[in-house]
């Protein structure tokens, strides 16, 4: 077995939460010989070529960044092979053949922004505050064929407060899931790691975490008032949770509530004009704190209200 700085790894990821862990690898001085990410992209007004977060920190590194439309295509295959890795990092990268899992001695691993097997899939950490947990977490494992199912090597927990939002806790987890990556690799290196099967961590009721769709970010007004405050939380800032408002799309990026008999339809909204905009829950008032009318720039409820005839 190698030691840590010559283990041979590639580096698997596109977003800004894959940087974090290719940088402490890297500030580590572990050896990452090559980095596989998404193609370069247009976007913005110009529609001008935009590369990647993992390619951008590669390249201020003078790491070989490769770029493959299809991972299963015989050349980029070739060309990954040649750089003979001992150990491949996958973090916040798509789904992954077993042409290219499997294709290190030592295998794959993956950091995953949840307590696994809680929260399988693409958008763990909205799901999270969506459904009102408490406590999250980082998870790394070793890949396997179905997604996020592989043995668990190391895991942390991080609390979710009540004031944190899908962006807050993401900054938490990408830190902490860093932070993990290189413990884990240095584990494995020294033999230190037991794989613990999934099926070995007993769960009442298995929470799934699918991708995050415009119908799933629609307000649903007839749930409890908590529920659509952490539905709100677990959108924020991005992609938002929306209702209408005079026929018009309106994004609630903060709020708070109070437990109460409305009187009102689920969905009814009061004001006064001056402080609040509220909305009735089947067991209470949603505030929206922070919003966004279609058309316009976001802002806190008071600035809103001072333009708004309801």
């Amino acid at each position: 077995m190698p030691e840590f700085q010559d283990l041979r790894i590639v580096f698997l990821g596109t977003p800004e939460f894959a940087v974090a862990s290719l940088k402490a690898l890297v500030d580590a001085g572990a050896n990452v010989v090559a980095v596989v990410t998404a193609p370069d992209k247009p976007a913005g007004r110009g529609m001008q070529l935009q590369q990647s977060a993992v390619k951008e920190y590669a390249l201020t590194q003078n790491i070989p960044v490769l770029q493959p439309i299809k991972l299963k295509a015989p050349e980029f295959l070739e060309e990954l092979a040649s750089y003979k890795a001992d150990l491949q990092v996958v973090v916040a990268f798509r789904m992954l053949p077993m042409a290219v899992w499997d294709m290190p001695p030592m295998g794959t691993i993956n950091v995953h922004g949840s307590l696994l097997p809680q929260y399988r899939g693409a958008a763990p950490i909205n799901r999270a505050i969506m459904n009102g947990e408490k406590v999250s977490g980082v998870t790394t494992f070793k890949l396997k064929h179905e997604i996020d199912t592989g043995d668990i090597l190391l895991q942390k927990e991080v609390e979710i407060l009540p004031e944190d939002n899908v962006g807050s806790l993401y900054e938490k987890l990408m830190e902490e899931g860093a932070k993990l990556i290189v413990e884990t690799v240095k584990g494995l290196v020294a033999d230190a790691l037991q794989e613990v099967p999934q099926k070995d961590f007993p769960v009442e009721e298995l929470k799934a975490a699918p991708k995050i769709f415009k119908e799933d970010t629609l307000i649903d007004w007839s749930m409890g008032v908590e529920a659509v405050h952490n539905h709100i939380r677990g959108l924020s800032p991005y992609p938002a949770a929306y209702t209408e408002l005079q026929g018009k799309v309106l994004k609630i990026y903060k709020s708070h509530f109070e437990l109460a008999n409305t009187g009102k339809e689920p969905g009814a909204y009061d004001t006064d004009g001056k402080t609040y905009l509220r909305f009735a829950c089947n067991n209470g008032w949603l505030y929206a704190d922070e919003i966004q009318l279609q058309g316009k720039k976001r802002m806190n409820v008071e600035d809103f209200l001072r333009g708004f005839r309801g």
